[in-house]
């Protein structure tokens, strides 16, 4: 089963409505409801813009513009054959705000999609208006975790078999995308994803060339632990985040350690709040999306996030 048109599998109906934007010398995908203050959500691994249709409705209906976007590589947005480091990437991010008309966005990310909102909000600090990230710690506490810390290291294990070439490629597709459906049920807490869910990101992943972005990313992360590029970068993310964060992580997370991701205050000069919610894994967003929306839209409503 595979893909060559990705619209029917990508464009799902819902309230919101589905356009292109251009951005960074590419095309990307979005999904959008609501009038309001621009909140854009950034997806994570092995995921796309659908893992957001939850937080859409709740933003639009608490007087936000919602926007959802397919990463580069990944769900209907194109699928370059370079551009796939955190730098460029967040440069993908701020160049959809400023597509959509928007002098900045509160930026939501979640697992790769709050790698690169905490690297936008560092590049590009005027674009961000707010910061929420889950599932992810800052890119320093990142890397610094997988070098140091042989327990946060086999929970990434992940990572480190996506720098195989070809393989993990073959993996992530073979079975009709079978492995997208293990690591989903895997990295979730007791709250396992139904049925239609994972099929509708295993069609996501079955869609050409997807795979190979969607391990890109990763890829790079890793490569560059002993590169120039990556130290550059790893430098650049000193700078610190100047906007008000928020911080979610499920306290059974596998996948993402939390003890690490709660660390990643020490970046933030702005009012920080960190929030764990008991008994979720990987996915909040997803497995309690009432609890976690209402998180979100309160914070984002707060004109004083620091109490």
């Amino acid at each position: 089963m595979t893909f060559a048109d990705s619209s029917p599998v990508v464009r799902i109906d819902g309230p919101w409505t589905h356009r292109d934007v251009a951005a960074n010398g590419a095309r990307f995908h979005i999904a959008e409801l609501g009038d309001g203050p621009l909140v854009l959500l950034l997806h994570g691994f092995p995921q796309f813009w659908w893992t957001w249709r939850h937080q859409l409705t709740a933003l639009a209906d608490a007087g936000f513009r919602a926007v959802a976007m397919d990463l580069r590589g990944v769900g209907g947005s194109d699928r370059t054959p370079r551009g796939y480091d955190p730098a460029n990437l967040a440069l993908d991010v701020t160049g959809v705000i400023r597509s959509l008309g928007e002098p900045d966005a509160a930026l939501v990310g979640h697992d790769l999609g709050g790698y690169l909102a905490w690297t936008a909000a560092a590049m590009r600090p005027k674009l961000v208006r707010r910061l929420a990230v889950c599932s992810m710690p800052h890119p320093r506490r990142w890397r610094a975790a997988m070098l140091t810390d042989l327990r946060h290291s086999a929970a990434g294990g992940h990572v480190w078999g996506f720098q195989r070439p070809f393989v993990p490629e073959r993996q992530l597709v073979a079975d009709d995308a079978a492995l997208v459906g293990r690591l989903l049920r895997d990295w979730s807490g007791p709250r396992l994803p139904e049925d239609e869910t994972v099929d509708a990101y295993r069609r996501a992943m079955l869609i050409p060339s997807t795979a190979h972005c969607s391990i890109e990313p990763y890829r790079w992360m890793v490569r560059s632990l002993a590169r120039v590029d990556g130290f550059q970068f790893n430098r650049r993310m000193k700078r610190p985040v100047r906007v008000p964060t928020l911080h979610l992580h499920g306290s059974l997370d596998p996948a993402m350690r939390a003890r690490h991701a709660a660390g990643s205050g020490e970046y933030v000069e702005a009012p920080y709040r960190w929030r764990l919610f008991d008994g979720l894994g990987h996915f909040p967003h997803e497995e309690d999306p009432a609890a976690f929306s209402a998180e979100l839209v309160n914070w984002l409503k707060d004109p004083e996030p620091d109490r």
